[in-house]
């Protein structure tokens, strides 16, 4: 890591606390820079017998919008932070909230770029990445899965039975939450980077975090996913069996053969609806397993 990279994610933090937020509502619909959509296999999750829509999440310099979706009655529930893809939270990611909430969980899902830009106006995904996604700090990242925990646990969660799960970026990001936060019982990280270099705003990735997470992850990943190759994911799985961590130790990584990047995203052309289905299976005996 770059030995000035602390203070250049503080500066980074500081700068955006004095920004106004650039999102403040979710937008419909999806991203231009994934048209057209694969209409055909899109699931929909219907809101019979559940509360679903935006919310406002306090952070320490403003609010975060985000999606949440839960069962109309209950408390204590079970919570799931739902973490987007690059693309941010659009309509997948708001239905795979229903899909939580119809299994009774409170799930809940924040724009986690909110102060860096709107991810559904670009249309190129480079242009996406250069223009928003490389200026948002894990630092920040981390702050507001703090500060959205905390809502769901003031809104009907059960803080005692917190899970993180999330899709490509928020892949990643799942790794990370597991090894940052205390509260969390259990993480499925769906196709996120696990082996890269470090910057000064993403300075760990998640084989740099095997011996500090604090609970145990389900890693589902493709062998034919062109941006993690496969030797990663064998460094990865020889870390955490090596590790002294308990939490790593109890982590499992499966990776589906002949299987892309992106292949539970039922919206675009990438989905599988085998792979997809065997691993929201498996996420939900994980979740039960590891007390959610």
């Amino acid at each position: 890591m770059h030995p000035e990279a602390p203070d250049a994610a503080a500066q980074v933090l500081a700068d955006a606390s004095r920004r106004r937020f650039v999102v403040t509502t979710l937008a419909s619909g999806f991203a231009l820079s994934v048209q057209p959509i694969e209409a055909q296999s899109l699931i929909t999750t219907g809101t019979a017998g559940i509360t679903a829509g935006e919310v406002k999440i306090p952070a320490a310099d403003g609010f975060i919008p985000a999606y949440r979706a839960q069962p109309n009655s209950g408390d204590k529930l079970p919570t799931v932070l739902v973490v987007q893809e690059i693309f941010g939270v659009h309509e997948h990611i708001k239905d795979v909230c229903r899909r939580f909430a119809q299994l009774g969980y409170l799930a809940i899902a924040p724009e986690l770029y909110a102060r860096q830009g709107d991810p559904t106006q670009y249309k190129e995904i480079k242009d996406l990445f250069e223009n928003v996604v490389s200026k948002v700090p894990d630092a920040q990242v981390m702050a507001d899965l703090d500060a959205t925990a905390s809502w769901a646990a003031a809104n009907g969660g059960d803080p005692g039975r917190l899970a993180v799960t999330g899709f490509c970026w928020g892949g990643r990001i799942t790794w990370l939450y597991a090894a940052h936060s205390p509260r969390v019982k259990a993480g499925a990280a769906w196709y996120g980077a696990l082996v890269r270099p470090g910057t000064a705003l993403t300075p760990k990735h998640p084989i740099d975090l095997v011996d500090e997470l604090k609970a145990p992850v389900l890693g589902l990943y493709g062998a034919a996913d062109s941006g993690i190759p496969n030797d990663t994911v064998e460094q990865m799985r020889a870390k955490l069996a090596a590790s002294k961590n308990p939490a790593a130790n109890a982590s499992e990584i499966v990776l589906y053969p002949d299987t892309p990047h992106g292949f539970h995203a039922d919206y675009r052309p990438s989905y599988r609806e085998k792979q997809a289905n065997d691993g929201w299976v498996r996420l939900q005996d994980w979740f039960t397993r590891n007390g959610v």
